[in-house]
């Protein structure tokens, strides 16, 4: 191709992608507009982020025993929570796949509820059942075990979906049922992408469960929004670096079992 016909063809492309990308440089700026965006704003604010910063430091860990008990307690919400999102995804997902749906009514019913549970925050979801069953690690638990369900059983759904046909039809030659070819066509093919998605489900609920504290659902949360409450920011910072260091082991601890499994 010369140069000739190169620049031929940019002219002719050139106002394919133009007003597309008016349209998104408007669409910006005016997200920017409605969003209140201004860099003075924060320009002017940077004395008293040096003041909350200042205040905060050096933490106070005379608490250290308390707080590492509430990171346990979150922890083993999020633990417990996950775990709780892949019993209820699993047959939701499988439902929600169009290969091995059922039923048509089925499918719908199923991608209906996988849009609803992850279309609504974690916040959210925790500010209902804190309604329901009351302040406390429970609430915490219900919240991400809903949510989470959303995500993985839309990944479950997908993940069926795109797996090799081939040996579906090949097991399903055999006389396999639903649940066989499900665990000897499906389940390997799809296997260590789902640990993947799991493990990062978990490490994502621990950050939740930290947030899902400061309306009453349990956890180091609650510890964070109190001392912020009562201006004790040696406390805050304590707690946001024994949470960070919490995160940081999480992540290593997932990287090593995707390792070994995967």
């Amino acid at each position: 191709m010369t140069v000739y016909d190169i620049e031929k063809v940019r002219q002719e492309m050139a106002p394919q992608y133009l007003w597309p990308a008016v349209g998104l440089a408007i669409v910006v700026v005016l997200s920017f507009q409605q969003a209140d965006f201004s860099l003075m704003k924060l320009i002017n604010g940077l004395p008293e982020m040096a003041n909350f910063v200042s205040d905060a430091f050096p933490p106070d860990y005379s608490r250290l025993s308390e707080f590492l008990l509430s990171i346990l307690q979150t922890i083993e919400i999020s633990i417990a929570g996950t775990f709780l999102a892949i019993i209820l995804a699993v047959p939701i997902g499988i439902g929600a796949s169009g290969n091995f749906s059922p039923h048509p009514v089925i499918y719908w019913t199923c991608r209906t509820l996988l849009n609803l549970t992850r279309s609504v925050s974690e916040m959210i979801v925790a500010l209902i059942f804190v309604t329901a069953v009351g302040l406390g690690p429970f609430s915490g638990l219900l919240a991400l075990a809903v949510h989470s369900a959303g995500m993985l059983g839309k990944f479950y759904a997908e993940a069926i979906e795109n797996v090799n046909s081939g040996e579906i039809e090949a097991i399903k030659a055999t006389g396999a049922t639903t649940s066989q070819v499900l665990r000897y066509a499906v389940l390997p093919q799809i296997l260590p992408e789902i640990i993947t998605v799991i493990l990062f489900r978990w490490e994502t609920n621990i950050r939740s469960a930290t947030v899902l504290g400061m309306v009453g659902a349990g956890g180091i949360g609650f510890d964070l929004i109190t001392s912020i409450r009562l201006f004790q920011y040696q406390e805050t910072s304590a707690i946001i670096i024994l949470t960070l260091l919490t995160v940081a082991i999480i992540d290593q601890i997932n990287s090593r079992l995707r390792a070994h499994i995967i």
